[in-house]
Parts: C-alpha cells; structure tokens; sequence
C-alpha cells in the first residue's frame, strides 16, 4: 500500500501518521523526494481501513499495490536511485561502462586491461576470481590470489573493481571489493541474498539464465529487505530455444525494468551473445534501449583466453567501441 502526502504536510503531522500506521503492525518504507512524499507500508495491510488514511488532512491519496516486491517497487519510491561504486555513479543520466576480462589470468594480464580500458572511458574493472562453469574440468579461477590480482590492479589505475562471489563463506574475502556481483546462477540463491542484504556495499544483481522480470525484482528484493538498497540490475541474456547466440538478449526488459523499479540496470552484451562481432551492436542497442550502463568482456588476447574468449573484445576494439558508444549516449542526453 502507498500513502501519497500533500506537498505542504508539515513534519510533526507526517510524524504523527507514521506513528499510527506503525501501531498497526506494518514497516514504513518512507520517500521524500522534491515534489512528493511517500508513505511505502510493507506487511499485512489487508484490514487497513483506507476510508480512514483518506481522511487524514495531510493525505493526497492512498493506493494499494499488487506486485509482491515493495522496495524495488517504483511506485514505493518514484526517484530513479544513483548507486554509488567508490565514487562512480550508475544510474540516471550517466551511462557507465564496466570493462575487464572474464577471468583474471595473470598480474599483467588484469593491469595491463585495467589501464587500457580506463584509457578508453572505462570506470570500473570487472573480473573473476571465482568462475561459476558448466564442467569441472574447466578452469575454475585463481580464487584468492585473483582478489588479490584485482586490488593490485585497482592499486594501479584508480578503477573500483566488481568481481562475482560464488558462496556465503566467500562473504569475508570480498572486504576490499568495491562491488559485489551476484551471477546468474546465484540470482536466487536467497541465503546469499539475504547475507548481501546486511552489507553496506553496492550489488551487482545478474539476471537468471531463465528468470522473469518479477524474480529478478525478488531476488533484489531480498537484499533490499535486509537493508542494502545499493543494487544494479542486469540483463545478460536468457536461455530460449535459438541456438544461434549463446544466450538471448532481451532489450525489452530495459524499458520495461525502468518503468517498476527505481534501480539502475545495465547490459552485458558479451555473456549475452557469445559472439564477440556481435558486442558493439548489442551495446549500441541498449543505449536506445534507455539502459545505465555496459559490462563488456575485454581481454588482450581472446585466442588465449582460459575462459570465454570467443565473446571478448581486445582493448583496441574497446576504444573503437566506446569512441561509437560516446555518440549513441548524447544522444540520449546521458555522459559516459
């Protein structure tokens, strides 16, 4: 249920309201943003009398909300959210590009990336050290030495680094991340959800391999209930019958995520394809397609990839990219 206040309610009146509704036994999720005030009421809010919170005087109207997610919900909160990664924003009216390789290989391998794509407009390095693979048998990432790579890496360029935790017990080791990337196979692992919910530490939150919009509004809910509301929704593709691409891109997802949630959500066009000719195209797409930002999978030298070096660009095709993407974003009125 949303309680919309009048533009001129004065704050012992909205603090007395709040109190009342409290006394009802439902949390409040409270918005104020330059022109509206929102009273969010999250539980059970069936036997609410809304006859009676429409006749408060500082009540502009009372409305009740169907869809199960309340914090992501953008009728909860109708300014879009800014998260914050070390300085750099994601969201309304930037449009920022997350660049690295899928897997951290070497100390020059993830230095000598972080220091081309931050020359060509990059503003956070992305990186495994713990890779999620289909087989056991392929390469699994360096694990805590790669964490290590990546801050060395950070060390060196300035760039804040996100890198996918696989586990709850990894939890500890990701102290000096600056962000944490939830993958697609962990979307609804909710134990983790619910342990990321109590850090204060901005969220990655990849789509399923073959979830809705409205799980992956869930799983973000989850996290945002048990209090860190730093999330980044992105779309990297999900599992349909063509076999032509490694996965499918669902741009209508963007418009449409915009239009429920409140929170930043970005494309991963790399995971998205598989095919790394077909990156600059896909990230052209999702600019107009009214994303907040790009995670392309860049590597020095893809042939060599111990993994997925098929779907990564080199640094130099990242710069022609980006020198394209540049143009796409004015237009759109957004800055990289």
């Amino acid at each position: 249920m949303i309680v919309v206040l009048k533009p001129d309610a004065k704050e012992a009146k909205v603090d007395a309201l709040k109190k009342k509704i409290s006394e009802l036994g439902v949390k409040i999720n409270y918005s104020k943003g330059t022109d509206t005030t929102i009273l969010g009421l999250i539980g059970e809010t069936q036997a609410i009398d809304i006859h009676k919170l429409r006749s408060n005087e500082i009540v502009e109207k009372v409305i009740r909300v169907q869809e199960p997610y309340k914090k992501a919900n953008r009728a909860f909160h109708p300014q879009d959210t800014i998260v914050n990664v070390d300085g750099v924003p994601i969201g309304e009216g930037h449009f920022t590009m997350i660049a690295g390789p899928c897997s951290v290989e070497s100390e020059e391998q993830i230095v000598g990336i972080a220091k081309a794509v931050k020359a060509a407009g990059a503003k956070i390095l992305r990186g495994g050290a713990f890779k999620p693979r289909t087989s056991p048998y392929s390469f699994q990432g360096m694990g805590p030495a790669g964490l290590e790579l990546l801050l060395a890496a950070k060390k060196e360029t300035g760039l804040p680094i996100v890198t996918e935790i696989m586990d709850l017990s990894q939890i500890p080791a990701f102290d000096h991340v600056d962000m944490i990337q939830v993958g697609a196979r962990n979307m609804q692992n909710f134990t983790l959800l619910k342990e990321l919910g109590r850090l204060h530490k901005p969220i990655l939150l990849k789509r399923g391999l073959s979830a809705t919009m409205k799980e992956l509004l869930m799983a973000a809910e989850y996290i945002m209930a048990g209090g860190n509301e730093d999330i980044v929704l992105c779309e990297r593709g999900i599992r349909t019958f063509e076999v032509a691409t490694r996965n499918t891109l669902d741009l209508s997802c963007i418009p449409v995520l915009k239009r429920k949630t409140h929170l930043p959500v970005i494309v991963d066009p790399s995971h998205a394809t598989g095919l790394s000719w077909a990156v600059e195209s896909m990230a052209k797409a999702s600019i107009a397609a009214g994303a907040d930002g790009l995670m392309i999978e860049v590597h020095n030298n893809p042939e060599e990839a111990l993994c997925d070096g098929d779907q990564a660009i080199t640094p130099n095709q990242f710069e022609h990219i980006m020198q394209k993407l540049k143009q796409y974003a004015a237009i759109e009125e957004k800055a990289i």
